[in-house]
């Protein structure tokens, strides 16, 4: 069956990176979460996707420049034009976790350093997966593909995948010299018969982002492993909807 990963949880609909993403992921049945890490002044894991607060909330500046208290104090949904929503926070990794000990969701954790460099992200990462014996619940992505790798070598039990947004030759060759068991492409940059030799080769593909119904059609009939969406809900009807 292909996996249902909400991209920075329900983020179609609900303010991305942010508790109540999250909780709507789960509430519509998705198979998993997507989010992204940074690190604070003070070395809190932070859930929010730019390297900047300006996007996403009403702050500006650095998440490395902002310690994890007074990044708490942001407002993670200013931009969001709904009246749904009031204040949100930007969430740590380890609220997350307390989270998701009441469910059973995967979680995609992409580390985003690939532009900013955060010196013991890896370590962080991986002693909260311990903390909380999330080892088999967690997929650690990301471009700079350095990183995951020194995952691997810290915990070889989490799984490992790769990010990319262009073509790469033999991608399931790559995945396996990483020790990846999975590559995370963008969807522009997959074919369908490098998703099957893939799959063939015994390497997941989940494609990103993945948001048109026909783009959700293909890969569920390719019987790709997962794709990752904004708008889970709708992916998991149409999914039901090919059951039948």
């Amino acid at each position: 069956m292909t996996l249902i990963i909400a991209h920075r949880g329900s983020a179609g609909t609900h303010p991305e990176n942010t508790m109540e993403a999250f909780y709507e992921a789960e509430r519509v049945k998705a198979d998993g979460i997507e989010l992204d890490v940074q690190l604070t002044r003070d070395g809190e894991i932070v859930v929010i996707h730019d390297e900047t607060v300006d996007r996403t909330t009403n702050g500006k500046g650095f998440v490395k420049d902002y310690t994890f208290k007074d990044i708490q104090k942001l407002q993670a949904n200013y931009k969001y034009k709904s009246k749904l929503f009031k204040k949100n926070r930007v969430p740590s990794l380890r609220e997350v976790f307390q989270w998701m000990k009441g469910n059973e969701l995967l979680c995609n954790i992409e580390l985003k350093n690939s532009i900013m460099d955060y010196p013991g992200m890896e370590e962080k990462v991986i002693e909260l997966i311990w903390e909380f014996g999330f080892q088999d619940r967690i997929i650690i992505s990301s471009f700079n593909h350095y990183s995951i790798v020194a995952c691997y070598r810290l915990e070889p039990e989490v799984e490992i995948a790769p990010l990319y947004s262009s073509g790469l030759f033999m991608p399931w060759i790559y995945a396996q010299s990483l020790r990846a068991r999975a590559i995370h492409p963008n969807l522009k940059a997959v074919r369908d018969d490098i998703i099957i030799e893939a799959m063939n080769n015994g390497i997941a593909v989940r494609p990103y982002t993945v948001n048109k119904v026909e783009q959700m059609e293909r890969l569920l009939d390719l019987g790709c492993s997962a794709f990752v969406t904004d708008f889970p809900e709708k992916a998991r009807k149409l999914r039901e909807s090919k059951k039948g």
